[in-house]
């Protein structure tokens, strides 16, 4: 499985980008999760957490609120990141 990348952006298959923050351990499992932002203004949350594994899940490219037809959930958009950690 592929690890998620701190400090980069990621696009969701609904088209939203995020900005990966860090990687949290559930502290009964020990579970890897992704904890990271919305890069648009949201009324709801402004920070979410996700499981690493499905993070990465694939989903149908021809399901219909897949609007990028990505294969995963979340894809690294190298084109938009940049290391904030740094």
């Amino acid at each position: 499985m592929e690890k998620v990348q701190i400090g980069k952006i990621y696009r969701h298959f609904k088209g939203n980008y995020y900005f990966i923050e860090d990687i949290a351990l559930d502290s009964e499992t020990k579970e890897r999760l992704v904890i990271y932002k919305p890069l648009y203004e949201r009324q709801d949350s402004k920070i979410w957490v996700r499981r690493e594994k499905m993070f990465f899940e694939k989903v149908p490219t021809d399901r219909p609120d897949n609007i990028t037809g990505q294969e995963y959930r979340f894809e690294l958009q190298e084109d938009l990141s940049k290391d904030y950690t740094k």
